[in-house]
Formats: structure tokens, C-alpha cells, sequence
């Protein structure tokens, strides 16, 4: 416990510059009298570590100092090369650099015994691309614009001033101020059909309150679906909304936005699938079944 407290204090003062003894006694919920007793450890395990009296002093490490492969524990290690492997897959060529310095210095193979691939089957490189370009739209502050396929407006232009991407329920989506609707939105990586990073970015209002998806109105829906396609129920819905029956069959009971999107995801499920409420969705799948069939009739 107190050598990881320990690497904190190191950190803190690496990242802050100095900090006093209270400021650190109370981010790491211990006394004062305890942060004294840690810096006298950090000085005598050779960390240049020390303190200055009067208005302004605290405590600080020496300008020079270089955080050692020792502060780290082999656990610690192998985290931080675990965390620098996964973002290589985005391209990021100074996370691959970064990876085979400290993979040296730590004299520890970075062994790949995961992988992490946001990108979509068959669609690796232009996914790469775009998820690129966003980082930097981000990191720079620049604007985007956006060729963009929603729910609402199949091919709409957008220009948004992107603030950070974020990776929710199997999707990546980029969180923008959108110019034209005076408002943040969420937008799905895998509907932008083409994006251009724009020299200049704005300054937006203040981001509100985080919320991890956009507002709408859930609705309860109950469906009932054939064992026949287990492996796609547990795809798309958490085993605490999942019931299995006697027969193996799956009641699945979930809130949803009730929008086009539900119509055409149960439609994908074909005769496998029975919808228990709403009984107004009923209706609804069983007059696009019949168009579809109208149409491919022949």
C-alpha cells in the first residue's frame, strides 16, 4: 500500500510540479503526519525529493529528475504496455514508438496476447482513416465536415467542432458541437459517410452535464425469440435482460428508443422472433413484411 502511495506522491509532483503537504494528505486520504513520514521514504530510497518553508513553499522533486523503471511494479509494467498496444491499432505511430522504447527499457516483451480493432469486417482502412482525422480534429480544436446518414436525414452536411470520441456499446461515436442545430450531438463513426478536417475550429458553449447518449424517449419492449438465435440475443442484449424459458427460447425485456431503427432490427431476426409489447409494433413489422414481400415477389 505504501509504495503505491508512494509512486502517487512521485507522480503527482512530476505531473503538478510542487503540491503542500495537506493538498497531498487529503488526495490520498491519509494524515498529514503520514505524507511527511512517505517524503522522508522517497529521500532516503535516493528520490530528490525536498521542501521549502514561507508563503509559496511545499513540496517538490528536483528539475532534473527522471521517473526509474524501479517505481514500477512488474504488474505496473505490464499494464502500461498492455494499455500502449491497444491504442497502436489506431494508427497512432508515437504510441508504436513509445511501446518498443519502453518494452526495452523495462526488459519486457510487449507480447500480444490481446487485440483491439475498432474498425468494421472488410472496412479497415477507411475506418482507420476517419477515426484519424477526428482525433485531430479534437486534439487541433479544428471543425469537421460531416456527410452523415441519420435516422431523420439519410445524407445531411454537417459541420461540427468535435470534442471527444467515445466508445459505447460496441460503437464508436464522435461527441461534436453541431453548427447547425446550435447543440451537441452524438454522432455514430460508422454512419459518416465522408469527413474533411476544416482549417479553423470555434469556441463552443459550455460543454453541459455529460450524458453517454442522446436524449430521447425509451419505450418498454418485450420480445420473444426462438432458440435458434441465441448467439445473436446475447450480441445485442445484456444477460440481466435476458430470460430463458423451459424450451430454451429467450423473453427479452428492454427500454429502447422507439424510432425506425427497432422496426428494421427485428425485421433482420425474420420469423424468429415474437413481439410481446407493444402490441401496436405488431402491426407495424407485419405491414413492412408485406411491402417487402410485394416487392420481391416476382
Amino acid at each position: 500500500m505504501q509504495q503505491s502511495r508512494l509512486f502517487k506522491i512521485v507522480y503527482h509532483l512530476l505531473n503538478k510540479g510542487h503540491a503542500t503537504a495537506p493538498e497531498l494528505a487529503k488526495k490520498l486520504e491519509v494524515s498529514v503526519r503520514t505524507i511527511y513520514r512517505d517524503i522522508e521514504a522517497l529521500s532516503e530510497a535516493g528520490i530528490p525529493v525536498y521542501a521549502e518553508t514561507g508563503r509559496g513553499g511545499g513540496i517538490y522533486l528536483m528539475s532534473d529528475f527522471v521517473l526509474g523503471k524501479a517505481m514500477l511494479s512488474e504488474k505496473e509494467k505490464r499494464e502500461l504496455l498492455a494499455a500502449l498496444q491497444s491504442l497502436t491499432v489506431t494508427g497512432d505511430t508515437y504510441s508504436d514508438g513509445l511501446l518498443e522504447k519502453l518494452s526495452a527499457l523495462f526488459s519486457a516483451p510487449s507480447e500480444s496476447w490481446f487485440g483491439v480493432d475498432f474498425s468494421r469486417w472488410g472496412n479497415e482502412t477507411r475506418d482507420k482513416q476517419y477515426f484519424e482525422l477526428l482525433k485531430t480534429a479534437v486534439l487541433k480544436k479544428c471543425c469537421v465536415k460531416l456527410h452523415y446518414a441519420s435516422i431523420n436525414a439519410p445524407f445531411s452536411e454537417r459541420i461540427v467542432q468535435p470534442m471527444k470520441l467515445l466508445y459505447k456499446s460496441r460503437a464508436w461515436y464522435l461527441h461534436a458541437y453541431c453548427l447547425g442545430r446550435q447543440a451537441y450531438r452524438f454522432f455514430r463513426l460508422s454512419r459518416i459517410l465522408d469527413c474533411e478536417l476544416l482549417d479553423e475550429g470555434i469556441e463552443p458553449p459550455p460543454l453541459p452535464e455529460f450524458q453517454d447518449a442522446p436524449i430521447q424517449e425509451y419505450q418498454k419492449f418485450v420480445f420473444l425469440f426462438s432458440k435458434e438465435v441465441t448467439y445473436r440475443v446475447y450480441d445485442e442484449f445484456s444477460p440481466e435482460h435476458v430470460q430463458r424459458l423451459e424450451n430454451s427460447d429467450l423473453l427479452v425485456t428492454v427500454w429502447m428508443p422507439d424510432d425506425e431503427w427497432v422496426i428494421g432490427f427485428l425485421l433482420s431476426f425474420g420469423d424468429y422472433v415474437d413481439i410481446i409489447e407493444p402490441l401496436s409494433l405488431k402491426k407495424v413489422i407485419a405491414e413492412r413484411a408485406k411491402k417487402i414481400y410485394e416487392k420481391n415477389k416476382s
